[in-house]
């Protein structure tokens, strides 16, 4: 099974952790921004992270990606059966790829990918609507997050992995959550991005950025 993309999208980095917490194994190729093999286009026509290659199954997008994974793995539980539980967890799916991205990819995207990797300017008006969108995130999360340290059922489920993920992306781009004023998200993160479905990538990431 192969997935494409890079692990520096908040969506590529949330399917490889759905997968290596499900026991599925996925080998990742390097894709997007007008990269990556033939396949990688016939898995996603429309060019973006992530897609997936099973056999002759090809589809693109992480949420319909970690579907097809809880599919094959229900035993994992990570999408909950019960409908309460279920549709919260599609939330905070839904939440992390459109809202909280909105918000960290415009900061990542012109403070690092922009800059480093195409060469261009930083614009600097995206970077700041970006920040401002970011206190109403966190105080959302800092109410919501239980006490359990998990967003539903209390126990991992693929709302925690989807919502970890693009905060990976704001340490990256130099602008950690601050712990001090959003302790309980700041702790929640932490723990899940120390996972060990996430903590391969984030050692990798950080080196590659010179992040101790």
């Amino acid at each position: 099974m192969i997935l494409y993309g890079s692990t520096l999208s908040p969506y590529v980095r949330k399917s490889l952790a759905v997968a290596a917490e499900a026991g599925i194994e996925v080998e990742l190729v390097q894709a997007g921004m007008g990269a990556g093999p033939p396949e990688f286009r016939e898995a996603s026509p429309f060019g973006k992270m992530s897609g997936l290659k099973d056999g002759d199954f090809l589809v693109s997008d992480s949420s319909a990606i970690v579907a097809y994974f809880d599919a094959l793995k229900p035993e994992a539980r990570l999408i909950p059966t019960e409908a309460r539980a279920r549709a919260r967890t599609i939330w905070y799916d839904e939440f992390a790829d459109t809202i909280l991205v909105a918000a960290a990819g415009a900061i990542f995207f012109n403070l690092v990918v922009a800059p480093r990797f195409l060469k261009q300017d930083s614009n600097m008006a995206a970077v700041e609507a970006g920040k401002a969108q970011l206190p109403g995130i966190f105080d959302y999360l800092e109410r919501s997050i239980p006490a359990s340290g998990f967003l539903v059922e209390d126990r991992l489920t693929l709302a925690d992995l989807a919502v970890a993920s693009p905060f990976q992306n704001l340490v990256l781009a130099g602008h950690a959550i601050d712990a001090s004023a959003y302790p309980k998200t700041a702790a929640y993160v932490a723990a899940i991005l120390a996972r060990p479905s996430y903590a391969p990538i984030i050692a990798q990431e950080r080196a590659m950025f010179g992040l101790a």
